[in-house]
């Protein structure tokens, strides 16, 4: 019997059953559920070609199959990769699926409400050649990352990493994103890159921000350390060709219940200690697998939920109704409560089939959220460009509806 072949395929086929039923993480296989099935989730083709067809290949060219213990592994083989044919399908709806909560955050015709360069420069195909052949490798040759700028006094947590073309931009907007982690853990230049690298390619500034960890660090040490972040994108972002007056927060996990929070509680005295003055306001909040309940042992008031009032900012939200660490029925939640409250629109983007942290490769899923992120901004630039002059035409607050 080929051991090799048979590691390799049993691998892959535990990996496509975690995919498509992976185990809450309470569980005790709830740990090798969720890092196992999230690769096998997000990057399909790869263990397909890589994992499944190569050494089987190579074992019949070998002449490995000569046994019916052989074809049994054949047969396992076949069997994973009709799972991995699910996991591609359920991926290749979600550019339709989005497109719809797109349409039901913005309103049916945001695209036309978008300004014409703006619209321009949103990609109408998906960089198929990127996620088939190189879905890993998240940089960009066109993109620069400036490593290591303190913007605090907490040392390496008080880091950032900022991203932008070589060409150096001219009154480019700003997106800071922090990483997720439970607060306990997590890095920059970790979460989120393919979508840091693409808004950089098209003249942004990104940023990816360290911030101080439990257990040294509580709420709300973590929020007045984006609070900084913003801050010292306020002083220093013009040096890299930024235009700070156009700035969103974004995060994953934990990093999201950042954002969340930061986009609810602009320019709050109480999260500023020492810097007050200093403007904190953002123009919109991009969640991605977000936390939104409150921090560990804490009241309701470390939520970002009591934080929502009329004036918040516009939200772009996106939850895999399989994400085994945060409940989905949490993101609905939070969704329903925006669109309740809130006067700006809030879009919504359930991902089927997606688990948790779904947004570390260049993957089907999470280039079309790539995408839509930069169609959601640009359509919030277009409106903040038309209330500035005072153009008519301005886009209408869509229909507050209930999240799905």
């Amino acid at each position: 019997m080929p051991v090799g072949y048979l590691i390799t395929v049993v691998l892959v086929a535990i990996g496509t059953l975690f995919a498509l039923r992976p185990v809450p993480w309470s569980r005790p296989l709830g740990r090798v559920s969720y890092f196992v099935g999230v690769a096998a989730n997000e990057l399909p083709f790869a263990a397909f070609f890589w994992m499944l067809l190569l050494p089987t290949a190579l074992a019949f060219a070998e002449g490995d199959i000569d046994s019916a213990g052989g074809w049994a592994i054949v047969a396992l083989a076949a069997v994973t990769a009709t799972g991995l044919a699910v996991v591609a399908c359920q991926a290749l709806g979600e550019r339709d699926r989005i497109r719809r909560a797109l349409d039901e955050g913005l309103g049916a015709g945001w695209r036309a409400a978008v300004d014409a360069d703006l619209a321009a420069g949103l990609r109408r195909r998906l960089p198929l050649a990127r996620i088939l052949l190189l879905p890993v490798f998240r940089r960009r040759l066109d993109v620069r990352r400036v490593a290591n700028l303190a913007y605090g006094d907490a040392g390496r947590r008080n880091l950032l990493d900022l991203y932008h073309h070589r060409a150096r931009p001219h009154g480019a907007p700003v997106m800071i994103h922090l990483h997720g982690g439970g607060y306990s853990g997590g890095h920059k230049n970790s979460q989120s890159l393919p979508l840091l690298h693409r808004l950089a390619s098209q003249g942004w500034v990104c940023v990816s921000a360290n911030y101080r960890l439990r257990p040294q660090a509580q709420h709300p040490d973590h929020l007045i350390d984006l609070k900084k972040v913003i801050g010292w994108v306020r002083r220093h972002a013009h040096e890299y060709g930024a235009d700070p007056t156009t700035l969103f927060v974004a995060g994953s996990s934990a990093g999201g219940h950042l954002a969340a929070l930061a986009a609810l509680t602009q320019n709050d005295p109480a999260f500023q200690p020492g810097f007050a003055d200093v403007d904190t306001s953002v123009s919109g909040a991009i969640c991605l697998n977000a936390w939104y309940g409150p921090y560990y042992g804490q009241g309701p008031e470390s939520s970002p939920e009591p934080h929502i009032t009329a004036d918040a900012p516009p939200f772009f939200l996106a939850h895999g109704d399989k994400d085994t660490l945060v409940r989905v029925a949490d993101a609905r939640h939070f969704a329903r409560q925006l669109r309740r409250t809130s006067a700006a629109p809030v879009v919504y983007a359930e991902l089927k089939g997606a688990h948790h942290a779904f947004d570390l490769f260049h993957s089907l899923r999470f280039e079309a959220v790539v995408d839509a992120v930069e169609a959601f901004t640009a359509w919030v630039r277009s409106r903040d460009r038309n209330a500035a002059t005072g153009s008519l035409g301005r886009p209408p607050t869509p229909p507050r509806r209930g999240a799905r």
